[in-house]
Order: C-alpha cells, then structure tokens, then sequence
C-alpha cells in the first residue's frame, strides 16, 4: 500500500522527563503489560540505562531508554501517544469533518485512526541534546487524595533539558490526514512528551524537514 510521509523535528521547549522505571524488576511488568512480543520487549529492557550505585539506592527513580551509542531516546509509540491525545482534545466537543473525502473523526473512532492509519518512523528515536548540556534529575511532588486524607511523595526523574532535538518520520495510508497531523503536532506547544506534561515539561515545537 502507498503512503504519504512528513518528515519531523521537533524541539523541546522546556525539559522532558523520563518514564522508563530504573529498577529493571519494575519496569519487565510493564512493558510485558503494553505488549506480548517477546523481542521488542527484550529490546526495551536492553535499553534501560546503566546504574550508577548512588542511583541504585533511588530505584524509584525514572530514566530515558538509551540508544546504542548511549544517547537518551524514546520509541515509535510515545510519538503515536501524544498524537492519540492530541487528535482527540479536537474532537473532544464534537467531530470534525474535512478533506475531500469528508473524513469524520469523533471522540470515538479518534485512536481507530491512529492505530491503523498513521505510522511513526524509525522505531528508536534518539535525542540530540544540546551541545555541553547533560541530563539533569528533577524531583518533584506526587499528590493524591486517599480514604485518609491528601497524601504527598516524592518522585525523582531523569531530564533531557530544553533545546533537544529528535527527527522522526509519519507515515499515512490516507494523505488527506496529513493536515491533521499537522494540527496535532502544533498541539506539542501546549502538552507535549514524557511525565509531568499538564506543568509544561516535554512541550515542542516542530518545523518539517526536506525529505532526503
């Protein structure tokens, strides 16, 4: 089947937080949880990073997967994530209809959507940070109302910092998407990638590149 593509960079506006769980014990459930294919979850596990022994101490901490060189980076998935999120605050008060064709997409066919028509490539996406900055650890507070009363945690992170980029590609059985797309990638600016993103962390802008 043919596609129609956009090639993508984005740039973080403000820091990124990791949400790869450090201790390996922790984090095999969950993406054994996401999904049953025995090698790309043996590949997500191999790319958690390394330990020192004061972080072994905070396994409560969370990191950024790392690419075979050691960059931080994350997966094809998160991008399609944050375009499930994206599309449906559009059409959360009611459907839109456009192109030619008269696409509809409502709050209830939304994520239909982005799980059989659109497509991010590759699968490992890897940062590029800017040039002397390095990964910094955030620690911020977790509050949730209990049968007891608000209780309050600590919760540490890993941070690419602002100014990061990652290049990626989308790919759309539908060209008529494409417009959409663009839509929810400017939706980036707003609420973007990663934990903590309803303070602003993980916010992007993009510009598309020439494709080669």
């Amino acid at each position: 089947m043919k596609t129609e593509s956009i090639h993508v960079r984005a740039t973080l506006i403000n820091e990124m937080l990791g949400t790869a769980a450090a201790d390996p014990a922790k984090h095999l459930p969950f993406v054994a949880g996401k999904s049953g294919d025995e090698a790309k979850i043996a590949e997500e596990m191999a790319a958690l990073p390394t330990l020192t022994a004061e972080e072994k101490i905070q396994l409560s901490l969370t990191t950024h997967y790392r690419d075979e060189q050691g960059n931080p980076m994350i997966w094809d998935y998160m991008v399609r994530g944050f375009l499930k999120a994206a599309l449906f605050a559009q059409v959360e008060f009611g459907p839109i209809v456009f192109g030619k064709k008269k696409i509809k997409i409502s709050k209830y066919n939304n994520k239909r959507v982005i799980d059989n028509q659109v497509f991010v490539f590759p699968r490992k996406l890897s940062f590029k940070m800017p040039e002397n900055s390095e990964i910094k650890h955030v620690t911020r507070p977790l509050r949730a109302e209990t049968m007891k009363g608000e209780r309050v945690a600590l919760a540490t992170s890993e941070a690419v910092p602002a100014g990061t980029t990652v290049d990626f590609e989308i790919r759309s059985f539908e060209p008529e998407l494409l417009p959409m797309i663009r839509d929810c990638l400017e939706y980036g600016q707003y609420k973007g990638l990663g934990q903590w993103r309803n303070s602003g962390c993980g916010t992007f802008s993009y510009e598309e590149l020439k494709k080669s």
